[in-house]
């Protein structure tokens, strides 16, 4: 047998081994442990967050995306904004760099069922029946519609808890 065909055999084993590895490690990879670097959170919901306690400043890269807001003990608040990913920055009383995390900010999980009216969209949470979700990327008549209505109502709520307290 020549040295020629013993290279393309050698080869051809080690790709075939290479590919049965692939096959192996396949699982692994897809199992693998979330970023730990990384803060998953839904739009217009919170999670908590435990950083070291000597936390002082929290610079957020993009507050549109996403808000953290710092408590006492090291607790952060992370709320989910708007759909994407940011970072923030805690930071001690001397501006060392303390922790520096991704946020990901992802869409509702809830059963929402969207309707489409020509280009206008309209959200709706369907649980247990479908209402009015006010949704990023909603049409802008149906958006405004459900925000004020949901202002008047806590309006009212405001000033019926105002009175009953007098």
């Amino acid at each position: 047998m020549s040295f020629k065909v013993q290279r393309i055999r050698a080869r051809a084993r080690f790709g075939l081994r290479s590919l049965a590895a692939g096959f192996l490690l396949w699982p692994a990879v897809c199992l693998a442990s979330p970023d730990p670097d990384r803060i998953a959170v839904y739009v217009d919901q919170a999670k908590l967050v435990k950083l070291p306690a000597k936390v002082s400043t929290i610079v957020v890269g993009n507050p549109l995306i996403a808000d953290v807001t710092l408590q006492s003990g090291g607790i952060v608040v992370v709320t989910g904004k708007g759909y994407g990913a940011t970072n923030f920055i805690a930071m001690d009383r001397n501006g060392e760099v303390l922790v520096d995390r991704q946020i990901q900010v992802e869409g509702p999980t809830d059963q929402l069922v969207t309707v489409y009216r020509g280009v206008e969209r309209e959200s709706y949470s369907c649980m247990p029946i479908c209402q009015r979700r006010v949704t990023l990327g909603d049409g802008e008549t149906y958006f405004k519609s459900a925000i004020d209505q949901a202002g008047t109502l806590s309006g009212q709520a405001a000033s019926a808890g105002t009175k009953s307290a007098n």
